[in-house]
């Protein structure tokens, strides 16, 4: 088969089960994947066979993807603020509204530099998955200690190894950030930054099958009784853990601005809430009221 054939014969049975653009985009990704070349340059070779390994590599990415496995995981990679991560199903697939959030962050370092003079900027990550946060973090801010913290050991191992793939000089720690006695492990920080669960499981009816069958759901969904849960730990713990002038930058539910808004502000922190490029509150500012 030729890269040619194998495109659009891919194309043609994701079209059976996803959308005509997303079954071409996905078809896209696994073949420049597949053949490490990329679309200008399949073009142009068109006509090249692939080989033995690469024919049944083809067959086994399309038995996954029919079954609606995301395509992240069939091939056990993401692009993250430009950084190519590996995934599997112990990590949450990064989004583009965390990506926003790593945005702020960045946009906003040079100001809380000055505020801590020759001082090493010391950036902590809380549920940290795919370490994607704290390595985008390290490789715009080299000259920052940053930590990265999670519960799962499987993440750890993920986020591990995306650390030395990328050369990101990242610490990972492995804490239950909802037991209050784990918190002495972790580093007093100027920024604390996390995208927690956020999703009340009530939301499960209303999610796609392929996030519900396959991404982990102890990284996506809180208690429907408690679903700001993670953020009053987060407000408690900064109350004694971030720096004087330190910030918060936490990713959070588009439905919940406004509670979650209160729930640090109740804690004593001065708050901006923040859209996505979508319209939708979807990232908060802390900081701590002198």
């Amino acid at each position: 088969m030729t890269i040619q054939e194998g495109q659009q014969d891919l194309t043609r049975q994701l079209g059976t089960a996803y959308e005509p653009r997303e079954a071409a985009q996905i078809a896209d990704w696994v073949m420049e994947n597949l053949s490490g070349l990329k679309k200008i340059d399949r073009l142009l070779h068109k006509q090249k066979r692939l080989t033995p390994e690469q024919d049944k590599l083809l067959e086994k990415y399309k038995a996954q993807l029919l079954e609606h496995t995301p395509v992240q995981y069939v091939l056990h990679e993401a692009w993250f603020y430009g950084l190519k991560l590996y995934v599997d199903e112990q990590v949450l697939i990064p989004r583009p509204e965390t990506e926003e959030l790593v945005e702020w962050v960045v946009a906003e370092v040079d100001n809380r530099q000055s505020a801590i003079g020759s001082r090493q900027l010391v950036i902590l990550d809380i549920g940290t998955g795919s370490g994607c946060i704290p390595i985008a973090l390290k490789k715009k801010l080299p000259g920052a200690t940053v930590y990265g913290c999670d519960v799962s050991k499987g993440a750890l191992g993920v986020s591990r190894q995306n650390a030395r793939n990328l050369a990101a000089a990242v610490e990972f720690l492995l804490v239950d950030f909802l037991q209050v006695d784990q918190w002495a492990v972790l580093p007093m920080a100027d920024i604390i930054v996390s995208n927690p669960p956020y999703i009340p499981v009530k939301d499960k009816a209303t999610m796609h099958a392929n996030v519900l069958e396959h991404e982990p759901h102890l990284a996506l969904f809180v208690e429907n009784d408690d679903p700001l849960l993670f953020y009053r730990n987060i407000a408690r713990f900064a109350q004694g853990k971030l720096l004087p002038a330190g910030r918060i930058y936490v990713e959070i539910h588009e439905d919940l601005g406004a509670a979650t808004v209160q729930v640090f502000q109740e804690h004593g922190f001065a708050v901006v809430l923040k859209k996505d490029m979508q319209g939708k509150d979807r990232m908060i500012r802390a900081m701590k009221i002198n």
